[in-house]
């Protein structure tokens, strides 16, 4: 229990911090670059994970149609 209460202080005073920073000039810049960079991670993973699902698809097909 004492733990949980740990982890959930640590995320109050990360958010509290986290939003300080983004009241200046710079941190919003900081956040604009983190967000760009978690949108393009997040756009790779999804196009990898469809590229491949093509390929099983792909590989696949030729096993349903020899049914």
């Amino acid at each position: 229990m004492k733990s949980i209460l740990w982890f959930a202080v640590g995320v109050a005073a990360g958010f509290a911090v986290a939003h300080q920073v983004n009241r200046t000039a710079e941190g919003r810049e900081f956040f604009a670059g983190l967000d760009a960079k978690a949108r393009a991670f997040g756009r790779a993973v999804a196009e990898g994970y469809h590229a491949r699902e093509a390929e099983l698809r792909a590989a696949e097909a030729p096993s349903v149609a020899g049914r």
